[in-house]
């Protein structure tokens, strides 16, 4: 695979010309965020070597390079998730890519089940910590010594001055933000209301389907991660009412230009 990673590295290289200093992952329906950036190129996941596809309604398919709030960035509007199939060295792939191409800095986005009781459709929670449920681990078989050690620091999975940003921003444009736990689960079903209660009694503040593979790989390579989770839908013993996948992406749609802000702020001051 490190091969593959090389060779995927030096395709992207020869495109974007320069290192990013941010990689962005766009989740479900958080897609408005690629108009925000000032485009230099983009590639399509279908013409990028070894790239999986993507095969989700709301995730896009293309890596986009570009300029926002005066940073460079390489967004990936659409991810890759185990329940597609995908192995986790599969739905990690670009992450090991990123690494190569110098990128020490990940902003990673999500649509999410809340199982808080204080929250609400369409709150914003910024993720302080995750615990991962995931039933395989990405960093699973022989450890490649060229991305980071055999066992990982996880204690600071999330970077304190990232989070310290979002807030100060959150406070100055009156952006009513949440911080919590976020806890990964294989999918694609939705959770039942008794997983719900299973995710709170773990204690999860919200649950999705994606980014703490993602933050795992990045974390082993000693990049720098922030994850933003729109609260998309709310479950527990207690609720039982249907979810749809339409309506994820109807309320990730709602809490979108406040997102956008907080993100647009911890590009602009993180590392200044």
């Amino acid at each position: 695979m490190l091969e593959k990673y090389k060779a995927t590295a030096a395709f992207i290289q020869e495109k974007i010309k320069d290192t990013p200093d941010f990689a962005i992952v766009l989740g479900s329906g958080l897609g408005a965020l690629k108009k925000e950036v000032q485009s230099i190129c983009t590639l399509k996941y279908e013409d990028i070597p070894n790239f999986p596809q993507t095969t989700v309604v709301g995730h896009g398919g293309s890596l986009i390079y570009g300029e926002l709030e005066g940073k460079k960035v390489l967004m990936m509007s659409g991810r890759f998730h185990y329940y597609e199939g995908y192995s986790m060295e599969q739905v990690t792939f670009p992450f090991r890519v990123f690494h190569l191409l110098g990128i020490k800095n990940l902003i990673v986005s999500n649509a999410s089940g809340g199982v808080n009781p204080s929250f609400n459709v369409a709150d914003i929670m910024l993720i302080t910590d995750h615990i991962n449920m995931m039933p395989e681990h990405p960093l699973r078989g022989k450890n490649l010594d060229t991305f980071g050690p055999r066992f990982v620091d996880m204690s600071v999975p999330y970077d304190r001055e990232m989070l310290s940003i979002a807030e100060a921003v959150a406070k100055e444009e009156n952006i009513d933000i949440k911080k919590g736990v976020y806890l990964g689960l294989q999918g694609p079903t939705f959770e039942t209301p008794a997983e719900y209660g299973m995710v709170r009694a773990l204690g999860g503040d919200a649950v999705g389907m994606s980014t703490v593979p993602e933050v795992i790989v990045a974390r082993h390579q000693g990049m720098n991660c922030f994850g933003i989770s729109i609260i998309t839908d709310l479950g527990g013993p207690e609720i039982s009412f249907a979810v749809s996948h339409e309506e994820v992406l109807a309320a990730a749609d709602k809490a979108m230009p406040n997102v956008i802000k907080i993100v647009k702020g911890v590009v602009q001051r993180y590392g200044v």
